[in-house]
């Protein structure tokens, strides 16, 4: 591996850090915030780290597959550390460790926060904050990938390893274009939504901000109470159909709005995904109503917006779920861990992939019942081969075993287990929010810092879907 070119790559990642942290110091400058000093020295310590590899090392117009998955991890590792000097330098209520996790939360759109006065943070740093997200939602490697100098095919394994192959299913495209099209729908999606909440009364800078989080399914407010600080329906509203926009496949979407075929009323994943959706709001509005907490209507609203944010891994919130009974407690983790599609922002298991489970589960039942028949899985016309098909199965198994042990070692820590389960489960799915002390009007700040360091582990492992962290440990495979 030529770690040269590895470290050039992080560079221009680096870089674009610094382009975002410069808007943020020009913001604070603006306000004449405490801020501005330590947004201003971090863009310049990304910038020089930044510019040094480009300068020093020649370009390639190749990467190896070891290369590229390097530069992947390493990327996201080398982003959150500099994403965190901002809170360091300012200081406030952020340790070292409880920096590293708001990094780390922000840049992987999980929405965990150890910060328990929000809305006293000056909004240079709400709005490097906020940006964290949106430069994570559609992968800052991927950004990085649109701006390369290099070659077709370089990109082309930068690609394959930040996305899901599944997430490819649906496109007939060309690297490069898949990469335009994802960022075109990301871009028009948060320039629209921003205009709509302006427009529903929020101001141009929350606008901005929330527009962020959703698109990026990321939850990250700049108020304490979330989105219930405005109870606003029309508000509620406008943030739930980008947080279900934001969940769905961005291919699907560009699909749908250019007239190809292949678009969201054809794709039998958004249909089943939607009415997943549907059920779930049922079935809490229904428990809310029927324990006597609200009204019909209040309970319909309040379990529409936490099943839509808890499902696409946004993480805002319009009420306090911590004291919501159990039953609805157990629907709301399973669409944490669920969550929504492949080729989104959105993290977890992905629904494509339960999807394929119980289309597997079907195709077991009749090879059973039809030992000489020859069985194959389909998805819209589409072949799903069974080495996808067994990538699936062994990805769910080590996703919930990786659950399963987070809680034992929060456990260990003394945290109770409704915490320590769901806050594992809303880390690794890059949800937020869990339940009991880390519920959706609550935050990770009481954790101790070794659970915290675990939780980011989580977040991270999470974002990259596993396997590119795992293949690097073991090194000595790839000779």
């Amino acid at each position: 591996m030529r770690t040269e070119i590895v470290i050039r790559h992080i560079g221009l990642v680096l870089i674009f850090n610094a382009i975002f942290l410069f808007i943020s110091f020009l913001i604070s400058l603006f306000l004449a915030e405490s801020s501005a000093a330590s947004l201003l020295y971090s863009a310049l310590v990304a910038l020089v780290f930044g510019l040094f590899p480009l300068i020093y090392v020649k370009s390639s117009d190749y990467l190896t597959i070891l290369e590229g998955t390097s530069i992947v991890v390493f990327g996201w590792l080398t982003t959150c550390l500099v994403g965190s000097l901002p809170y360091i330098l300012w200081g406030g209520e952020f340790s070292v460790i409880d920096a590293w996790f708001e990094s780390v939360s922000g840049f992987t759109t999980t929405g965990s926060t150890i910060i328990n006065d929000i809305e006293a943070l000056p909004k240079g740093l709400l709005f490097w904050r906020s940006a964290t997200h949106w430069l994570g939602g559609i992968g800052i490697i991927l950004f990085t990938i649109l701006i390369l100098p290099g070659s077709n095919t370089s990109k082309l394994v930068l690609l394959n390893t930040e996305m899901s192959p599944l997430a490819k299913t649906n496109f007939k495209y060309r690297a490069v274009e898949i990469l335009r099209i994802l960022i075109y729908v990301y871009l028009g999606l948060t320039v629209l939504e921003t205009v709509l909440l302006k427009v529903a009364g929020m101001s141009f800078f929350d606008a901005v901000n929330h527009s962020f989080a959703t698109i990026a399914t990321g939850g990250f407010s700049t108020k304490n109470l979330s989105i219930a600080s405005y109870n606003s329906i029309s508000i509620e509203v406008i943030i739930m159909i980008f947080m279900v926009l934001s969940g769905v496949h961005f291919g699907l979407t560009f699909n749908t709005i250019t007239g190809n075929k292949k678009n969201l009323f054809k794709s039998s994943i958004f249909k089943a995904y939607i009415s997943f959706l549907f059920i779930g709001i049922v079935l809490v509005a229904l428990k809310l109503y029927l324990n006597g907490m609200y009204s019909w209507w209040d309970s319909v609203r309040y379990a529409s917006f936490q099943v839509i944010s808890l499902g696409t891994t946004t993480g805002f919130a319009t009420v306090d779920t911590a004291h919501w009974p159990s039953f609805t407690i157990i629907v709301l983790i399973y669409f944490t861990i669920q969550c929504a599609m492949i080729g989104s922002t959105s993290g977890g298991l992905k629904f494509d992939r339960i999807f394929i489970f119980f289309k597997s589960i079907l195709k077991q039942i009749k090879s059973i019942q039809h030992p000489r028949a020859v069985l194959s899985l389909k998805i819209d016309g589409n072949p799903i081969n069974e080495k996808t098909e067994l990538h699936t199965m062994i990805f769910i198994i080590l996703y919930l075993g990786i659950i399963l042990i987070t809680t034992l070692l929060l456990t260990f820590l003394n945290i109770d287990t409704l915490t320590a389960f769901s806050g594992s489960a809303a880390t690794i799915g890059n949800v937020g929010p869990g339940f009991a002390h880390v519920s959706s009007l609550g935050n990770y700040s009481d954790l101790p810092n070794l659970g915290k360091l675990i939780l980011s582990i989580n977040m991270i492992l999470g974002r990259l879907e596993i396997f590119g962290i795992i293949s690097l440990l073991f090194i000595k495979s790839w000779k």
